[in-house]
């Protein structure tokens, strides 16, 4: 009997929840929030944050410094453990190479723009204005 009511509240799951619930987001109210600021697209278009979702639908977020495409597998509105939110989607082959893409850019930018080890010293600052000043 409890495995029907889950059944029928699957049926219904807001957008909101389910990305609080997949653990995309730490709180329902910052996956509320990034719906209604038109970050996340289902499939393919701006959604309010009360849309329902459906198996087989994509759904393009921001994760990080990366934007994720991902397809529904599972719906649930209950916040599970991490290894169990993974499996209620896949993410796209064509996401996956372009975060890679990404982050081996982001590797190679830091390289050209190294950052010191420490701040400068007060002769070290005095340097630095007077090189801005010529």
């Amino acid at each position: 009997m409890k495995n029907s009511k889950d059944n029928d509240n699957n049926q219904n799951v807001r957008i909101d929840k389910w990305l609080w619930a997949a653990r995309f987001y730490k709180t329902r109210s910052v996956a509320r929030d990034m719906v209604q600021s038109g970050k996340v697209q289902y499939n393919g278009q701006r959604c309010k944050a009360s849309r329902t979702v459906e198996l087989g639908a994509t759904i393009v977020l921001p994760a990080g410094y990366d934007i994720k495409e991902v397809v529904v597998e599972q719906l649930s509105e209950q916040r599970k453990s991490a290894p169990l939110a993974q499996q209620m989607y896949t993410e796209t082959p064509e996401s996956i190479v372009q975060r890679e893409k990404n982050a081996e850019a982001r590797k190679l930018s830091a390289f050209h723009s190294p950052r010191p080890e420490s701040r400068p010293d007060k002769k070290q600052r005095r340097k630095i204005i007077q090189f801005k000043q010529q």
